[in-house]
């Protein structure tokens, strides 16, 4: 048995493992990554470190992306919640620098998704306030980067789609409006909601397709594989936050108890 698997309830797996190392994953054998990295903006984790020098936040970045890169098939994609831009700590360009690098690695560009959470906590830093001095500008918004790895057609898989024609005609227009998700609620510092992955994975996955979370925090993105009947991978370095991840999967994502099968060390 893999030491590293924490939790397995049939075609969803849940691995205490650091995506960096991690052996628990076949090279070539997943078809969409879901997923929310760190951001970098000093987030007090239990496990990780999110005050890293932005130069070495980059090549951490760099490092995790050729991992994937080497996880997905041919016409596998990723689809990645990052900041549009980062301003705690100096003004920096997330998004634009995160996919220059990805491009570097060998992803292929396809689109950007701009989600408006609509939750962004009250305002405190304006700059100059009323005056052109040095005003800060700042978009409550968050960015979803699609990307591939060879070609942008999907051809492996079911090819079966589960996506209504609402849905289809409401998430292909990229500004995408739902509220964002309570920290209190999830009990992890950083968490997104549930309805992020689900479009992900309906909109740019066939049922059955195996869909891996690489930075797994609450376990949000296999839940949304649970209701959208995929294969679901997580990959959480934390072994508290894969002790949340396997609670909510039992409670939120009401998987059938009977094929739990439970590993902790």
């Amino acid at each position: 048995m893999n030491n590293k698997l924490y939790f397995q309830a049939g075609e969803i797996s849940i691995y205490n493992d650091n995506i960096l190392k991690t052996e628990c994953i076949k090279e070539a054998s997943v078809d969409l990554i879901a997923t929310s990295p760190p951001y970098n903006v000093d987030i007090k984790y239990n496990s990780y470190d999110d005050k890293m020098p932005y130069k070495v936040y980059l090549e951490f970045t760099g490092k995790w992306l050729t991992k994937c890169f080497t996880l997905v098939k041919d016409d596998g994609r990723l689809c990645l919640n990052i900041p549009l831009d980062k301003n705690k700590g100096g003004q920096q360009s997330v998004c634009a620098d995160i996919t220059t690098i990805a491009k570097e690695v060998g992803w292929r560009y396809h689109s950007t998704i701009i989600w408006n959470e609509q939750n962004i906590s009250r305002r405190t830093a304006w700059g100059s306030w009323l005056s052109a001095a040095a005003p800060y500008v700042i978009a409550p918004v968050e960015v979803i980067v699609v990307l591939y790895k060879k070609r942008w057609k999907k051809t492996s898989g079911s090819g079966k789609s589960d996506i209504t024609r609402k849905e289809f005609m409401e998430w292909t227009n990229g500004v995408w409006d739902f509220m964002g998700e309570s920290k209190k609620r999830v009990g992890h510092p950083s968490p997104f909601p549930v309805e992020l992955p689900r479009r992900c994975i309906k909109l740019f996955s066939f049922v059955g397709d195996t869909v891996l979370d690489p930075f797994l925090g609450s376990g949000t993105t296999l839940i949304a594989c649970v209701k959208t009947a995929r294969k679901g991978i997580g990959v959480e370095i934390d072994k508290n936050y894969c002790e949340i991840a396997r609670r909510r999967l039992i409670t939120e994502g009401q998987i059938n108890q009977l094929k739990l099968e439970i590993i902790k060390t």
